[in-house]
C-alpha cells in the first residue's frame, strides 16, 4: 500500500490557501492547515477530513520563527513526514512609497519575506533527513513587475523570487526542490482590501479598481483561487520533479516575461 504524503499549507484558513489545501487533499495528501485564526483553520481542517484525508489545524504566526518550526514539528509528529511545504501566508499593503513608514515595512516584510524564509528553513530541516521534499512559496505577478501603490508589496515578492532561486541551488543536493507560484488578479479577501484602498487613492468607487485590473487579463476573467490551486497541485506532484528554482506566473495573461 502506498504511503500517504503530508503537506503543510500556511495561511490556509481562507482564499488561495484554502483552495490549495483542499486540492492537495483531493490529490491524496494529509494536510496541515495553518492560520492565525484557529476557527478558520479548524473549519478547513474539517473540510479535508470530510474528503477522507487526515488533517491537523495549527494556529501560528509565520512572522514568528519558533512558531513556524512548531508547525513542521507537529506535522512530522502527527504524520511521520513533511513532503510538501506551501508557504502561502501573505499580506498586501496599498500605499504610495513616499508615505511608507518603518512600521509598514516591518509588518509586510515580516510576513511575506521572513515568513517564507522561516518556512523554507523549518521544512528543509526535516526534508534533509528524508532526502526529499518540495518547498513551494507564494510569489506574485508583482514579483516580476512593480506596481504603483503596491511598491513595498512588490519588493517583498521580488525577494521571494530571489530566495527561491538561491534555495533551489543550496537544497538540490538533499533531493529538495524549491519553486514558487505567481498569481495575478484573484477574487479573494486580499484583493477586496487592495481594491478598497486603491479606490481611496485613485478616487474610484468600490470594485472599480478590481474591474480595471481585470480588464487587462488576456483570458478575459478574474482568477479564482482554484486556478492557483491547480498549478500548486502540479508543483507538489512527481510531475514537477525536474523543476526547481522557478517562480511561474499563473495569471491568465497579465504580465508576460
Amino acid at each position: 500500500m502506498k504511503e500517504l504524503k503530508t503537506a503543510i499549507v500556511t495561511g490556509s484558513g481562507q482564499g488561495i490557501g484554502r483552495a490549495i489545501a483542499l486540492r492537495l487533499a483531493s490529490d491524496g495528501f494529509n494536510v496541515v492547515i495553518n492560520d492565525v485564526d484557529q476557527v478558520k483553520a479548524e473549519s478547513v481542517s474539517g473540510e479535508i477530513e470530510r474528503l477522507g484525508r487526515k488533517s491537523l489545524a495549527v494556529k501560528a504566526d509565520v512572522s514568528n520563527r519558533d512558531e513556524v518550526f512548531e508547525i513542521v514539528s507537529q506535522a512530522q509528529e502527527a504524520f511521520g513526514s513533511v513532503d510538501v511545504m506551501v508557504s502561502n501566508a501573505g499580506i498586501a499593503q496599498v500605499k504610495p512609497l513616499l508615505e511608507v513608514t518603518k512600521e509598514d515595512l516591518e509588518r509586510i516584510f515580516n510576513v511575506n519575506v521572513f515568513g517564507v524564509l522561516y518556512g523554507l528553513q523549518a521544512a528543509a530541516e526535516q526534508m534533509k533527513k528524508q532526502q526529499s521534499g518540495k518547498i513551494i512559496s507564494a510569489c506574485s505577478i508583482a514579483g516580476y513587475k512593480g506596481f504603483s501603490l503596491l511598491g513595498v508589496y512588490s519588493a517583498t515578492k521580488f525577494a521571494v523570487r530571489g530566495l527561491t532561486q538561491a534555495a533551489a541551488q543550496e537544497l538540490a543536493q538533499f533531493g529538495i526542490t524549491v519553486n514558487a507560484y505567481c498569481p495575478g488578479i484573484v477574487g479573494t479577501q486580499m484583493w477586496e482590501h487592495i481594491d478598497e484602498r486603491m479606490a481611496e487613492y485613485m478616487d474610484l468607487k468600490r470594485g472599480e479598481a478590481f474591474r480595471q485590473f481585470s480588464e487587462g487579463i488576456a483570458l478575459g476573467r478574474p482568477e479564482k483561487p482554484e486556478d492557483v490551486a491547480q498549478f500548486v497541485s502540479y508543483l507538489a506532484s512527481d510531475d514537477s520533479n525536474y523543476m526547481t528554482g522557478q517562480s511561474i506566473m499563473i495569471d491568465g495573461g497579465v504580465v508576460f516575461s
